[in-house]
């Protein structure tokens, strides 16, 4: 499979790279991130599978992910490549994560306090939509949060062990 080497943003250049390896391992491509930590900077592949990904999935994954990555050289600075599983308190990023968990508890971290001073909100996610995330509170009020306006919305279940479906 050919891949343009440096278009778009290196993310996305390497999620459609490691999707069809994680995919050939039995895994679910969960998040690709790409970030500064200190002097270092860090490629993070996040998989998954139902019942959870062990150490094994993990070795796999980034000896398979190692040469293609290499080849396609979406990233011109030296950086550590880190493959693991998002865990049970998983960061929720994109559409088809929020569709997974509808119907489990959530907590929003807010970027800026909200109107009543309140810097999270916890609740049963029961919807998504256009970026949109809303959530039934312990009280029972829904209150929508903006995934923009969020710096993490995670899961909250320790008991979930499991995948998501691409």
């Amino acid at each position: 499979m050919a891949y343009a080497k440096k278009s778009g943003n290196t993310v996305e250049a390497v999620r459609a790279l490691a999707r069809p390896i994680a995919q050939r391992l039995g895994l679910t491509l969960w998040d690709v991130r790409f970030l500064k930590e200190g002097a270092g900077w860090y490629l993070r592949i996040f998989i998954d599978k139902p019942g959870g990904v062990g150490i094994d999935d993990c070795e796999a994954m980034s000896r398979a992910v190692n040469d293609p990555l290499d080849e396609l050289d979406p990233i011109d600075r030296s950086y550590c490549l880190e493959v693991s599983s998002p865990g049970l308190n998983r960061e929720l990023t994109r559409g088809e994560h929020f569709a997974a968990f509808l119907g489990s508890p959530v907590r929003a971290k807010l970027i800026r306090p909200a109107e009543d001073g309140s810097r999270a909100v916890s609740g049963v996610l029961e919807s998504y939509e256009d970026g949109t995330a809303v959530l039934r509170t312990e009280s029972g009020e829904l209150r929508a949060v903006a995934v923009k306006e969020a710096s993490s919305i995670r899961v909250m279940d320790d008991d979930f062990v499991g995948g998501i479906e691409e």
